[in-house]
């Protein structure tokens, strides 16, 4: 993989991570459309550290939410959970949230990979995505709560449908926030949950895939890229946070519905 090669991915990176779309269909789709080929131990490792990048668009773009979570999360070791402030509390549940995901992706790791070498697979999967953004399209219509009210069972649903999301095609950001819909919270409130939600997911998967990578022979060779590719992301990831929560808070899932079953049908078709 070229510099060039992984500034453009991580370009993708950063505009997919947020947006419904998936970012790791992109991943997958844009190198088979262009011509690409990488070897799977470089691929799949750079497709989950790029990641990274959007995690730094998160932690720039919410750190003054972050701090008061970590803040509280910590006061929250010496009291009972009763006299956690809300910032522990969310910051706790957004932990909680995290498990399925860490769980499942550690069990079910190789058969992800695989997934990775599949655009039909990568199709099918953004057709799942399309249909669970106009479920939650659907139940935006009923009544709404805000973060506040979230509570065990809905860090928990919202965590199950994150699982979705270990599947190339299944955005992470269209799972979640559909999940968190479905559970009754309003469009920013689903929205902004499932980008903090980034955080404790993206460096989990990171810290496994970097481990791993480091252990291949000649690693250091593909740092370059890797550095390259997660700055992109993390400059673009920035943009598309702000730009999202703006768009959501007065427009329909629809048309990002219909992109992905335009693409996942291409994608079938091609393949």
């Amino acid at each position: 993989m070229t510099i060039w090669q992984a500034i453009l991915l991580g370009i993708v990176q950063g505009l997919t991570e947020f947006l419904p779309i998936s970012s790791s269909a992109h991943l997958v789709l844009v190198p088979e459309a262009l011509g690409w080929s990488f070897a799977p131990e470089q691929a799949f490792p750079f497709f989950v550290l790029v990641q990274w990048g959007t995690l730094l668009a998160v932690l720039a773009y919410f750190w003054s939410e972050l701090l008061p979570i970590g803040r509280g999360m910590l006061a929250s070791l010496f009291l009972r959970y009763e006299g956690v402030n809300e910032e522990g509390r969310l910051g706790w549940l957004l932990i909680l949230a995290t498990l399925p995901v860490i769980v499942f992706g550690f069990l079910l790791r190789e058969h992800i990979r695989a997934a990775f070498n599949s655009p039909q697979a990568t199709g099918y999967f953004l057709l799942v995505t399309a249909a669970l953004l106009l479920i939650a399209e659907f139940a935006g219509r009923r009544q709404r709560h805000t973060v506040g009210k979230i509570g065990v069972v809905t860090a928990l649903t919202v965590g199950f449908f994150q699982v979705l999301a270990l599947l190339p095609g299944v955005s992470r950001s269209g799972a979640t926030i559909s999940g968190g819909m479905l559970r009754k919270l309003d469009r920013p409130a689903a929205a902004r949950f499932s980008f903090l939600m980034a955080v404790p997911a993206m460096i989990a998967a990171g810290a496994l895939e970097l481990y791993e990578l480091i252990q291949l022979p000649g690693s250091l060779a593909h740092l370059g890229p890797l550095l390259a590719g997660t700055l992109a992301a993390a400059l673009v990831g920035y943009f598309s946070i702000r730009w999202l929560l703006n768009f959501i808070a007065h427009n329909s899932y629809r048309p990002f519905a219909l992109y992905c079953s335009l693409v996942g049908l291409l994608a079938i078709w091609l393949a």
